[in-house]
């Protein structure tokens, strides 16, 4: 079934009865992707962002990603022409949000920013749209208590690039709509993400929570000259990432003992209890970073970073094709 029939089930008041537009509120990195999920999965999208430059380039940008995609992985992209054609860029917001039952706003992280640009959405968008904002750790509360329409707000923090990697986090505020979660979380199923509903806000979510502690203890062995940036980077992309790209940490250890994952606690807590440096010793120094930025400057001139992130999105999408077939998921 699919999210806008499954919307008809939930209350009235919130129920999208009919399968509308989708807006992209700033085309940066971030929502650029998030268009190519939307467009890919049959909907019409309306983009809106400040930029000239951002504008006029958002469906070149497009058509290079597709024609790279198609040329790696034909299951992610059928029909480029197709999805380029679904896609209509505006030079005014009110025009965006037009028909939209959906909005997924990307601007910058910052509070101020979100909060205006968010007050700007409420003020225009129609009764049942919903409005998800791809905050990757501000939670969404801080920056749409006063909005009129706030039970239809909530953080939907993607991955990036979505378009390739698909977990999203749906972080409600405690003032958003039950069904509101749901239809967002069913049309995130839809447009093939795989949605991760967190119970409460906290900063960071879950993903960068994560994240942050590995890269905590990265920076330290690092910076306590342990190992090499080369040496840290090999450790996750030839380890622990080979795992991780198919099973999360609790399956992982469920796995890494005879008895499962009591059997793992019981032979190994005790050794992780005091191996990492938690809490952190503080922001990272800037003469730490600015060591690690001249090791990686030697490793990949800062010219070469665009291209290497277009290698980057190759491999994603080979993987993601290796890891459906695998599975056997869709």
């Amino acid at each position: 079934m699919s999210f806008w029939g499954y919307a008809e089930e939930a209350s009235d008041e919130f129920g999208m009865m009919d399968r509308g537009s989708i807006a992209i509120v700033g085309a940066g990195l971030i929502g650029a992707s998030w268009v190519l999920v939307f467009a890919r999965a049959g909907f019409r999208v309306q983009v809106f962002d400040p930029s000239n430059e951002t504008r006029a380039g958002l469906l070149s940008w497009m058509n290079v990603r597709l024609a790279e995609l198609q040329k790696v992985a034909k299951g992610i992209v059928a029909d480029p022409e197709a999805i380029i054609s679904r896609v209509e860029v505006f030079s005014d917001l009110g025009r965006a949000l037009e028909g939209a039952s959906y909005v997924q706003e990307s601007v910058l992280e910052t509070v101020d920013l979100k909060k205006s640009v968010c007050h700007e959405i409420d003020a225009l968008i129609g009764p049942k749209t919903i409005v998800g904002s791809s905050s990757s750790g501000i939670p969404s509360s801080s920056f749409t208590e006063d909005c009129a329409n706030r039970a239809h707000f909530m953080a939907v923090h993607p991955v990036n690039p979505p378009h390739l990697i698909p977990v999203v986090e749906i972080v409600p505020a405690t003032w958003t709509s039950p069904d509101c979660i749901t239809n967002v979380a069913k049309l995130m199923r839809d447009v093939g993400q795989v949605p991760v509903l967190l119970k409460k806000e906290i900063d960071g979510f879950v993903l960068n929570r994560l994240q942050g502690v590995l890269l905590n203890e990265a920076w330290a062995l690092y910076e306590d000259g342990i190992a090499s940036i080369e040496d840290i980077d090999a450790t996750i992309a030839h380890g622990l990432g080979l795992r991780w790209s198919f099973m999360g940490p609790f399956e992982t250890i469920d796995l890494n003992a005879p008895g499962g994952i009591q059997d793992y606690a019981e032979r190994l807590r005790g050794l992780y209890a005091g191996m990492t440096r938690l809490p952190p010793r503080g922001p990272w120094p800037d003469a730490v970073v600015a060591k690690a930025t001249q090791e990686r400057r030697k490793a990949l001139p800062e010219s070469e970073i665009s291209n290497h992130s277009a290698w980057r999105d190759s491999v994603l999408a080979r993987l993601g094709e290796f890891k459906r077939a695998a599975t056997g998921s869709s």
